[in-house]
């Protein structure tokens, strides 16, 4: 099995990725947060930039409905070394899917089938494609994998929910099935493999999937691969040094402990779920988040790593 890290916007960035490297070291490929500009942000380039991703293979990915920036995007890129890139018809924001970009997409085919057209023929790198479903209604799937059908993909991620669906209800595993059957190219599957209940039951069910992308899932357990491959369980002083490191970088990326506490709270809303068999959990969390104190939520979160009991929070299988 190949593991995918998600990019999940302003988590999975390139402060993460490092430390998680670092750290674990299982991670088969790294998907970036979106771009979307074809002027290049500062952030944007500490996103991409090679000395940021040494030791890593990164795809970075792209949110965009329009040819002209996607093409350009992808020339920067290339210019950057990278030679595969991936597009972003996935995410189901309310920001982003009016104005028909994400998986906002997806509900006007004939811009899509006029954006795959286009890139595919000129684009200077390969593509890959993450997707969501459809819209609304699970049927939209069948025209959707149409148009995915005629191009060559790199390869396809598939999260199979729909928009309205956000990260709620379950993944359409039926649906799965058969893109697997119809789609010509690899696919790899993304959404709810949080706990190893939950991927043995996904493995013992499609036993031919040899590629999945994991996102909340890490962000909850960093330990999350080492349970699914049976490897030593991650340790407390890992989970120490994991979270210093990450620390030590968003205090050399973003100035002011306002912002930086701001940024870990953000993480940590994922990262609590591995302590709640600790004692007083809730007092402590309620504490760690309103705290506008950046050394008393660093000595929170250290006491929470120096409890950590190694046991993973199960999940219901779906």
């Amino acid at each position: 099995m190949q593991y995918y890290l998600a990019p999940m916007q302003s988590l999975t960035g390139y402060v993460f990725r490092n430390a998680y490297n670092k750290h674990f070291h299982n991670i088969d490929k790294y998907f970036t947060p979106f771009l979307s500009s074809k002027g290049l942000s500062s952030k944007d380039k500490n996103e991409i930039i090679p000395e940021h991703n040494q030791g890593m293979l990164v795809v970075p990915q792209i949110m965009t409905n329009q040819t002209d920036v996607f093409l350009e995007i992808a020339r920067q890129l290339e210019d950057y070394g990278y030679t595969s890139v991936n597009l972003n018809l996935g995410c189901p924001s309310g920001t982003v899917v009016p104005k028909k970009r994400g998986a906002g997409l997806l509900a006007d085919l004939d811009m899509l089938d006029r954006l795959l057209d286009e890139i595919f023929t000129k684009c200077p790198i390969r593509i890959s494609i993450k997707t969501r479903i459809g819209m609304e209604n699970p049927t939209e799937w069948e025209d959707i994998q149409t148009i995915y059908n005629r191009y060559p993909l790199e390869e396809l991620i598939i999260h199979p929910r729909l928009q309205q669906d956000q990260y709620k209800n379950h993944p359409n595993l039926e649906i799965f099935s058969e893109a697997l059957e119809q789609i010509q190219y690899p696919v790899c599957y993304n959404g709810d493999l949080h706990s190893v209940n939950q991927y043995k039951a996904f493995t013992e069910q499609f036993p031919q999937v040899t590629t999945v992308m994991l996102g909340r899932g890490i962000l909850k357990n960093p330990g999350l691969i080492d349970e699914l491959t049976g490897n030593a369980p991650v340790t407390a002083e890992t989970l120490l040094a994991f979270h210093e490191d990450i620390l030590a970088g968003y205090k050399e990326e973003i100035s002011g402990d306002i912002n930086i506490l701001y940024k870990m709270k953000e993480l940590w809303s994922y990262f609590g779920d591995s302590f709640k068999n600790c004692d007083q959990f809730a007092k402590r969390m309620k504490k760690m988040m309103k705290t506008k104190s950046l050394p008393e939520f660093h000595s929170i979160a250290n006491q929470f790593l120096a409890e950590y009991n190694c046991q993973a929070n199960e999940l219901p299988i779906v």
